[in-house]
């Protein structure tokens, strides 16, 4: 604690900011490798889990294996490899409980500012307890954001023409109704992304019929819920061992199908496009369908688990279309095709809308930060952001991967700062001859929507947002803590600044 005009303010040495997946990580590593040290998560939700306690909409799953998706340190314990949310999410409250996390997380509490003051090097952080409407402060000497880069409150919808005239419900996977069903309806689904590959089946098993409409195609692959390897694993070795031998395995045929498809794009494609025909009614019009006008990997792959789609169109349950929205009518769509869909409900599985930090205000020294202006040091820090980490991870891998190492490395520049008596610590960007580019080299609509609102990112190391597993291992866990970018400056310098 430290008095700010006779007022007690609590002082952490972190700040955790988010309760999803990440947030839990980085409890864990903080704990395990900052003993002692004093760290809050504070979470603007009722629950923990984030995502997966966001989205209610039916089907909803993980698009990548549990081995990998799970943490390092906590065996993935279902024989699901690919898995429900409610597994997750029994997953993250196990892991919570099981380390003393939860006591650390104060839930309805929201972020509303961030403030950094060089005089005393510390984050100043007001909070509005949702319930209440109270607002608290309380400092920090580090700040962990982990609340992704979602918008929990809005998803994106385009400008549909004429979307009031619909007569019919028109919802979004983002805001599911809690009582709503799909028996006896006739259901449009738009959109190509996970989310209607994963809706779109699920709604086929109750509803009259179910069409999914898209404007592109994505490439596709089926994959069983359950690993028999994974499983012979598992009755073999104890159960870390285990994990840690299918989560390798999972790593290897991951990282070499991706390099494979990036380096043989063209026999990629057919492979997968081989793949997807031979599970769908002969004859059927995969060109139209279920070939993308782009590379493997240039988005991210989906997932059909079970082969569940491919399923339901076998059945007749499912159709797919693939055209362009003229216009919405009063009962349902009509394409630029001149063709006619008719629904009594439509799902607008259109994408997510970006929104950095949950839209907290950073301040630093008096000054608002402009995120494009800043660029991503080591995919972890961003420049001219004193003692601020954020989680993001791979967008061609499991999300988790990257989120553990990144945690890694935060508690050892956390530990460095320690032994050496350092208070702040900076990156700054070369003044001359750098060049910057934008932050995710991937297609997906949601991230080329807001590219402008993101950070950017250098050329070369450290500056790179790096997506390749292997090297990270190294870098985050072995590389040197201090190099010519990253400014340090101890705790005498601090106070004796003007």
């Amino acid at each position: 604690m430290i008095s700010d005009n006779n007022t007690q303010i609590e002082v952490l040495d972190t700040l955790i900011v988010g309760a999803g997946i990440s947030g839990i990580g980085a409890a864990y590593y903080f704990q395990r490798d900052c003993p002692g040290k004093r760290y809050a998560i504070l979470e603007s939700r009722a629950n923990l889990g984030g995502t997966w306690d966001l989205f209610k909409y039916p089907g909803i799953r993980s698009d990548s294996d549990l081995y990998t998706f799970a943490y390092e340190f906590k065996p993935w314990e279902s024989n699901k490899s690919i898995a429900s949310a409610q597994l997750i999410l029994d997953y993250l409250n196990e892991t919570a409980d099981e380390y003393g996390i939860r006591q650390h997380i104060r839930f309805n509490t929201a972020v509303v500012k961030l403030e950094w003051n060089s005089s005393d090097s510390l984050w100043c952080v007001t909070t509005l307890n949702q319930q209440t409407q109270q607002q608290v402060t309380l400092k920090a000497r580090w700040i962990f954001s982990a609340t992704g880069y979602y918008d929990y409150q809005q998803g994106f919808q385009p400008q549909f023409n004429d979307l009031d005239e619909f007569d019919g419900e028109l919802i979004h996977p983002q805001h599911w109704p809690e009582n709503f069903t799909a028996e006896n309806k006739k259901m449009l689904v738009i959109g190509s992304g996970a989310t209607a590959i994963t809706l779109a089946p699920e709604l086929a098993k109750v509803a009259e019929h179910v069409t999914l409409l898209q404007r592109t195609p994505t490439y596709m692959m089926h994959l069983p819920t359950g690993d028999p390897i994974a499983n012979l694993l598992k009755s073999i070795f104890p159960k870390q061992t285990a994990h840690a031998l299918i989560r390798k395995k999972n790593i290897f045929f991951h990282r070499s199908f991706w390099r494979f498809s990036t380096r043989f794009p063209k026999l990629a494609k057919r492979l997968l496009l081989r793949h997807v025909a031979s599970r769908l009614p002969e004859g059927y019009d995969v060109a139209k369908h279920f070939t993308p006008p782009y590379n493997p990997w240039d988005q991210r792959l989906c997932a059909v688990t079970d082969g569940d789609l491919f399923k339901a169109i076998h059945r007749g349950d499912l159709d797919m279309q693939t055209d362009h929205i003229e216009r919405f009518t009063h009962d349902g769509v009509k394409l630029k095709s001149g063709k006619e869909i008719k629904a009594d409900t439509i799902v607008t599985a259109t994408g997510l809308n970006i929104k950095l930090m949950g839209g907290v205000d950073i301040i630093i020294d008096g000054k608002p930060l402009d995120f494009p202006s800043t660029v991503t040091y080591k995919g972890a820090m961003l420049s001219g952001v004193p003692n601020f980490c954020f989680a993001v991870g791979y967008t061609n891998a499991s999300w988790t991967l990257k989120i553990g190492l990144l945690c890694e490395y935060f508690c050892r520049v956390f530990n460095h700062m320690e032994v050496t008596g350092y208070a702040k610590c900076v990156p700054e960007v070369p003044t001359e001859n750098f060049t910057t580019s934008p932050l995710l080299d991937f297609g997906a609509g949601y991230i080329q929507r807001s590219l402008h609102l993101m950070p950017k990112k250098g050329q070369a190391s450290p500056w790179d947002m790096s997506m390749s597993y292997g090297p990270d291992v190294k870098f985050f866990r072995k590389g040197r803590i201090e190099d010519e970018f990253l400014q340090f400056t101890s705790r005498a310098e601090t106070e004796n600044a003007p």
